[in-house]
């Protein structure tokens, strides 16, 4: 059971006193009746209306985005971010992680603090997949190194997988998240990385269906897993 007035406003339907003026101008039902005390306690199936208009109480949000070029990874800035493409109303929504301004692909965003400290806890070495175009031909010792573990003068690596498409491109797989980590393993390798796409986090794939810049609601089944694997 949940107040009636905090499920609402967790909703993003607005601030508490925003929410208090609905129910009070008669605008809130809960299973048909209309409910004027915003301490009523509810089940979190109940069915609630807002002016007829229904609403689904959801305690967390997960949702998959196709992260574009030019937007920062962050919940504000001067820059336009990843929040800015979201046009639902959802309090508390936050990236899980990082992706550069330059990265698109798989991110997720949510406001499940839990589960995104799990999932970016270095502990747990959650595997991240990515298609990558470098500037020039990656060598089968270039493959040998990278699945070695590089140290690029500042930081030990881990051991990564890349599997190579064609000479300049291929999918890396890494078990851990440093700063500009794969940039920086190419570039202790004299290489390049010209894009960059991530498309995997953990067993969550990347909907190709979705253009960058959209987004769309976690499966049932996805958010179990994610939270079944770790």
């Amino acid at each position: 059971m949940i107040r009636l007035d905090k499920a609402l406003s967790s909703m993003g339907i607005g601030s508490r006193n925003d929410v208090k003026n609905m129910l009070r101008d008669n605008r809130v039902k809960v299973n048909g009746e209309i409910i004027r005390n915003p301490a009523t306690k509810i089940a979190e199936d109940a069915d609630i209306t807002i002016d007829d208009m229904p609403f689904v109480y959801e305690k967390f949000t997960y949702l998959m985005m196709n992260k574009p070029k030019g937007v920062i990874s962050a919940t504000e800035g001067y820059e336009p971010t990843v929040i800015d493409l979201v046009d639902m109303p959802v309090k508390g929504l936050f990236p899980c992680g990082r992706l550069d301004k330059d990265t698109t692909g798989l991110l997720l965003l949510t406001n499940d603090g839990q589960l995104a400290h799990r999932l970016l806890s270095p502990k747990h070495h959650v595997d991240k997949e990515y298609e990558v175009v470098v500037a020039k031909a990656v060598t089968e010792e270039d493959i040998a190194k990278i699945k070695a573990g590089i140290h690029d003068g500042e930081d030990q690596f881990m051991p990564a997988e890349y599997k190579k498409l064609t000479e300049t491109s291929g999918r890396i797989i890494l078990h851990e998240g440093k700063f500009h980590e794969i940039k920086r393993i190419f570039l202790a390798l004299g290489n390049e990385v010209v894009s960059l796409k991530r498309i995997r986090m953990k067993n969550l794939v990347l909907d190709e269906s979705l253009a960058e810049g959209m987004y769309r609601s976690l499966t049932e089944e996805e958010i179990k897993e994610l939270q079944d694997l770790l």
